[in-house]
C-alpha cells in the first residue's frame, strides 16, 4: 500500500465517518434510541474516526520515509480492523443482526495488532 494510497484512504473513511454519524445522529436518532443502539452506534463512529486519523498520520509518514515498511503492515491492519469492527456495528445499528455484535471483536485485535505493529515500526525511527 502506498502513501497516497493510504490518504486517500484516510480521507474517504473521514468522509464517510462525517456522513454516517451525521445521518445517525440526526436522521435515524429515534430509531438508534429506541432499539437502545446509539451508543452502539456513536462507538462506531468514534473508533473510525481515531482510525481514520491514526491512517493519515501512516499515510504522512511514508511520504517522507518509505523505507519503513512495517508501516504498511499497520495500515493494513487498522483498515481491516476498523472496516470489521465499525462496520460490523452499524450493521448491528442498522439492520438489528445481534449476530454482528459477535464479529466486532475480530476487528478489535486487528486494530490492537495495528497498534503493536506501529509499536514494531517505531524501533525504525
Amino acid at each position: 500500500m502506498t502513501a497516497r494510497l493510504i490518504l486517500q484512504i484516510a480521507a474517504l473513511l473521514g468522509a464517510l465517518g462525517v456522513a454516517i454519524g451525521a445521518f445517525g445522529a440526526h436522521g435515524l436518532r429515534a430509531m438508534l434510541e429506541a432499539s437502545g443502539r446509539f451508543d452502539t452506534f456513536e462507538t462506531a463512529v468514534r473508533y473510525q474516526f481515531y482510525h481514520t486519523l491514526a491512517l493519515l498520520g501512516i499515510g504522512v509518514l511514508l511520504a517522507f520515509r518509505p523505507e519503513m515498511r512495517t508501516l504498511h503492515t499497520t495500515a493494513w491492519l487498522w483498515l481491516g480492523g476498523t472496516l470489521i469492527f465499525s462496520g460490523s456495528l452499524y450493521t448491528l445499528c442498522f439492520t438489528g443482526i445481534t449476530k454482528m455484535g459477535a464479529v466486532a471483536p475480530i476487528g478489535g485485535l486487528l486494530l490492537i495488532a495495528g497498534w503493536i505493529s506501529l509499536l514494531l515500526a517505531a524501533r525504525q525511527v
